[in-house]
């Protein structure tokens, strides 16, 4: 339930005020469910599980010690010639006379890799309708949508969470900034949903053509990060601007709230943050890569890494609602680079500070110009033991199949930035 002090409309629904330990006996149910669910409908799941009791997955813990299934791995195989079908075995859901109704998909997406999404006739398919409902937009509203409608599911996204909650959506688009100004003097609607990029370029060609949008009072964004100087910047014009977080294979992952502190995971995801280049969860506070499981049966992703650097913070959101809060976008967490004419990645780091538990965080630092590139392993450790620095470039060689130095720091004294490769080499 709400807070007492609360309004009544406060929060979408009751999922969002929970207590710690409703929230985890539901998690303990859902787990499992869903796991069985992937492994008996989505073969390439079933083979990326293999092995898996699904009844023993009833602990965030316990999801931890499953694999971590990366967009490359969707890509391989949905692109695989013998791939089972068009989602690559990942969806439970898909086309055709011979599948019964409730398995079939109503939309097919096309994202960049490319990368195919499945959408069904399930009400609010991708959960937009919280981080809307967040973001002030209420029944009766009428939202300016200019996500793209075409390949990319950004646009149906945001407009069956904004049907969901009853508002009425003008699907504008991308692109023809006078047009998307004409329709909304002559419509006026009262939010708008897309990149804060865009927003600030109509708001600007607006006051270039001496255009004023008076109904226009508040936004939900995405698509970009949305610094507090452009916040600021709307707040100016009237309009209360909130970002949310998702992805194409996951819907809503996250979303901002009145309090401005930090984004609330949706009730629909699992978030964990693990160390980049591995599935090991970080301690919370520490920067790592956020790896989200979705509860959605239609498209069980489990355990998908995001390639998007976040962090937990500490406590319950001040406007009651009660799920973990991300700091939000801090950043990639795929920091290969190439050296010398080889990659190097993210799991190399890792696999070197496996060797050597000696070792607690690491950073790989590339320096140097033209052919001259250096490689470097700052490693924490309490207590160098003789001889750990010639193993340890040793084991670098074997894993990168490169020389690298290594140097010893005291722990904690590495940036909490998620980093495990700094490149510092001039670009170009």
């Amino acid at each position: 339930m709400a807070s007492p002090s609360a309004p009544a409309d406060a929060h979408f629904d009751a999922l969002e005020t929970r207590s710690a330990d409703e929230r985890e006996a539901a998690l303990r149910h859902a787990l499992p469910a869903q796991i069985a669910h992937a492994v008996a409908h989505a073969p390439a799941l079933a083979a990326w599980l293999r092995g898996v009791d699904p009844k023993a997955v009833t602990s965030r813990a316990a999801l931890a010690a499953l694999p971590v299934l990366r967009k490359t791995d969707l890509l391989a195989q949905q692109n695989a010639a013998g791939a089972p079908d068009s989602f690559g075995g990942f969806a439970a859901v898909g086309w055709g006379a011979s599948r019964p109704a409730a398995q079939r998909a109503v939309r097919v997406f096309v994202s960049p890799g490319p990368i195919r999404e499945p959408e069904t006739a399930r009400v609010d398919y991708w959960r937009m309708a919280r981080a809307l409902f967040a973001a002030g937009f209420r029944a009766g509203d009428l939202v300016h949508n200019t996500f793209s409608y075409h390949f990319t599911p950004a646009g149906s996204m945001m407009e069956s969470g904004a049907h969901a909650i009853g508002c009425t959506v003008v699907p504008a688009g991308t692109g023809q900034t006078e047009l998307q100004l004409q329709a909304m003097v002559a419509l006026a609607p009262t939010a708008y949903v897309g990149t804060p990029s865009f927003l600030r370029l109509l708001l600007e060609k607006a006051d270039e053509t001496g255009v004023a949008l008076p109904s226009l009072t508040k936004a939900a964004l995405s698509g970009e990060a949305v610094p507090l100087a452009v916040r600021e910047w709307l707040a100016t014009r009237g309009i209360a601007a909130y970002q949310c977080y998702g992805t194409a294979d996951l819907g809503l992952v996250a979303y901002e709230t009145a309090a401005r502190a930090g984004l609330v995971v949706d009730e629909g995801v699992v978030v964990e943050i693990v160390r980049p280049g591995t599935g090991d969860p970080v301690a919370d506070g520490e920067v790592g890569e956020l790896v989200v499981t979705t509860l959605n049966p239609d498209y069980p992703l489990i355990r998908y890494a995001t390639g998007d650097l976040s962090a937990v913070l500490a406590g319950a959101c001040p406007t009651g609602r009660t799920n973990q809060r991300i700091r939000g976008w801090l950043g990639r967490a795929d920091q290969s680079t190439k050296v010398r004419g080889m990659f190097v990645h993210p799991s190399h780091v890792a696999e070197i500070v496996r060797r050597h538990p000696e070792i607690g965080r690491a950073r790989l630092v590339v320096e140097g110009e033209m052919a001259d590139d250096r490689m470097t392993l700052r490693a924490e450790t309490s207590a160098a033991v003789a001889g750990l620095r010639d193993q340890v470039a040793q084991t670098i060689r074997d894993v990168t199949r490169l020389r690298g130095e290594v140097a010893f720091v005291a722990l904690g004294s590495l940036p909490n930035d998620g980093k495990v490769i700094d490149d510092l080499r001039p670009p170009g």
